[in-house]
């Protein structure tokens, strides 16, 4: 996976999450990318700073769609988390740790929630460890 900085035509920034840069290619040819602050479909990659070892920062993953759909997927994203939250435990910055735990039979298993860095979410998949993000809601950004 890759994160490109983008912009629409509008100047709004945003970020999106791509396999490689071909599936942006392809995305935005069929004009699958939209701002999510205005709907423009006119998206294009912004210039990005490098990521410096040692820079502390907050990823963000913005929902980029271009269905009519859109309302009714952010319900049952928010109906998701809403559903994963109440029945999880809360590990907080915990969580690799835990799901390890869990993936190998060292505690007991149940549904955990919490955070973890890029690095952390990496190496528990190729530990086949299976995971996923709670999506960021238009909520969560206010």
């Amino acid at each position: 996976m890759i994160k490109f900085s983008l912009v629409c035509d509008g100047g709004h920034e945003f970020e999106g999450w791509f396999k490689n840069s071909a599936d942006f290619d392809t995305q935005s040819k069929r004009g699958f990318l939209e701002c999510p602050a205005c709907g423009s479909s006119r998206v294009s990659k912004a210039l990005m700073a490098p990521n410096v070892a040692g820079t502390r920062h907050r990823d963000q993953m913005n929902v980029v769609t271009a269905s009519p759909a859109q309302p009714e997927i952010i319900a049952k994203m928010r109906d998701l988390a809403r559903l994963v939250r109440e029945q999880g435990e809360n590990v907080g910055s915990r969580f690799a740790e835990e799901a390890r735990k869990i993936h190998f039979g060292e505690t007991e298993a149940r549904g955990i929630y919490g955070k973890a860095t890029a690095e952390e979410v990496s190496g528990l998949l190729d530990d086949g460890v299976d995971v996923m993000p709670l999506p960021d809601l238009p909520e969560d950004l206010n």
